[in-house]
């Protein structure tokens, strides 16, 4: 079936206009009544988030999302347009998206006046109908709202007073579709001020000329709950304008935390032909982990919070650590391991918002910490019960072990093998062999890293393990290692 083409045509098909909240709800509906996946690539939100989206499209309400960095706010916001039609008429040459049944502008109704029927439609597809704006505060009402255009003016033989002189902002250019700001408490008052005229009367100034602007769009919001509520930062009555408030939030267990970094994480590298890539379960859980002892640790600033995009570099990085030592050993299997998420920290240390006491202890010996301690967690959850005494004992024997991060799975499982009974019990709760090298290293490396977050061992920087002679308690009861005296940690 042809698209219509002018006024007439379109009314000859029977075309129905309807508002932009509308056609957001009888798209739910549709979507709804199908059973069909509203949100790709969303996860952990489908009984907290979700439903309430759900009601406030269906209530036709704008909409603010309230949460910490890194909580797939930006993405559920911009899949908004998959609940509008996939394309609407306009009136063709309207900077704002003129409904040719209604047309909001002066260079619409005039289009109207002078054409009549055979006024041009363009067809204007749903991607084109989303506008996205950062909030900072040097953002200004011209452009938001839109300012006069003396060089309009001046072609046109206007007077400035005259709406044809003026060139829209990103609001007006939302017409009929989702205009969204993320960060809105950075707004300043005036823009605020600005945004709740349109939405209450539908009116603005600009350049102290009355504009009206009845607008039909729907708003989205995105703002830190520190900034939203307590600081005074969004003024009440543009509050009271925004119909609901949904809070956003981290993953609340850790398996569905792996299962969202693993969605997002890029660790299927097609360039390393040859070469087979597995993460085992517990380097995975041991990533994740840390981003659960890091929105916990009170020396990171909570309003900032943890991003979940902190495992996910997390991880990116110790597989390409794992790639490098398989570049260079000429190993075709890539098993990461503890000594690869240590040299991860370059993608963790940048990820956290420290509080004073952090900031004394400093990002890179605050994530070791951290790595310690999830470790231990997740050490404890594999291997509950499993008797390593016979390995701890060798170490208090004076023995030492150093696996380096370089080191190729068979030299290391050489070494590995002078540890009493250490492959055996790693083994006993893991389903595979010893056949499995690379994995086998990454499984007792994974082992020593928990008994040294017990405090039963010691280890350094260039993963070396040995007794656990000289360990040292802070005052906050916290462990750290300091056999090698290495500066910065005395």
């Amino acid at each position: 079936m042809s698209k219509a083409r002018t006024l007439g045509e379109l009314k000859a098909s029977g075309y129905a206009s309807r508002s932009v909240k509308d056609e957001l709800r009888a798209n739910l509906i549709k979507k709804l009544k199908s059973g069909e996946k509203l949100f790709t690539g969303i996860l952990g939100y489908e009984e907290s988030v979700i439903p309430q989206l759900i009601n406030a499209i269906l209530s036709k309400h704008n909409i603010i999302f309230l949460g910490t960095r890194g909580q797939a706010k930006s993405r559920i916001i911009r899949q908004l347009t998959e609940f509008l039609d996939e394309e609407i008429p306009i009136i063709a040459g309207s900077e704002i998206n003129d409904n040719p049944f209604q047309p909001l502008s002066a260079f619409g109704r005039q289009q109207i006046e002078i054409h009549a029927d055979e006024t041009k439609i363009d067809w204007v597809e749903r991607e084109s109908r989303f506008v996205e704006k950062l909030a900072t505060p040097d953002v200004t009402i011209a452009d938001i709202i839109g300012d006069v255009d003396p060089i309009k003016a001046a072609k046109g033989g206007h007077l400035l007073s005259d709406e044809l002189t003026i060139h829209f902002g990103l609001l007006p250019r939302a017409n009929r579709g989702i205009f969204a700001i993320n960060e809105l408490p950075d707004l300043a008052g005036k823009i605020q001020v600005g945004l709740f005229n349109i939405m209450q009367e539908g009116d603005v100034q600009i350049k102290g000329y009355p504009v009206r602007l009845p607008l039909d769009v729907m708003l989205v919001f995105s703002a830190n709950p520190e900034d939203y509520t307590a600081r005074g930062k969004i003024i009440t009555p543009l509050k009271d304008r925004i119909g609901t408030e949904i809070q956003t939030h981290y993953p609340k267990h850790l398996g569905l935390g792996v299962e969202i970094t693993k969605q997002e994480a890029w660790t299927e590298r097609p360039d390393f032909e040859g070469f087979t890539i597995e993460v085992p379960d517990f380097i995975a859980e041991t990533i994740e982990q840390i981003a659960f002892e890091a929105r916990d640790d009170q020396r990171i600033d909570k309003r900032s919070g943890v991003s979940q995009r902190f495992p996910i570099t997390a991880l990116e990085s110790a597989i390409s650590n794992a790639e490098r030592r398989a570049l260079i050993t000429g190993e075709e299997e890539i098993v990461p391991r503890i000594s690869d998420i240590y040299a991860a920290l370059p993608s963790m240390t940048g990820k956290m918002e420290l509080e004073y006491e952090g900031e004394q202890i400093g990002a890179t010996r605050l994530a070791r910490d951290l790595i310690k301690r999830a470790s231990g967690v997740v050490f404890e959850g594999f291997f509950l019960g499993i008797d390593f005494a016979p390995t701890i004992r060798w170490f208090d024997e004076g023995n030492k072990l150093l696996l380096s991060e370089t080191a190729s799975a068979e030299e290391c499982v050489n070494l590995l093998d002078a540890v009493p009974e250490l492959v055996e019990s790693t083994l006993v709760p893991l389903d595979f062999g010893r056949n499995k090298k690379a994995k086998l290293v990454s499984a007792c490396e994974f082992v020593l890293e928990g008994l040294y977050a017990q405090n039963k061992i010691s280890r350094n920087e260039e993963g070396g393990f040995e007794a656990a002679t000289k360990a040292k308690r802070d005052r906050r009861g916290m462990i750290y290692e300091d056999f090698t005296d290495v500066e910065g940690y005395n």
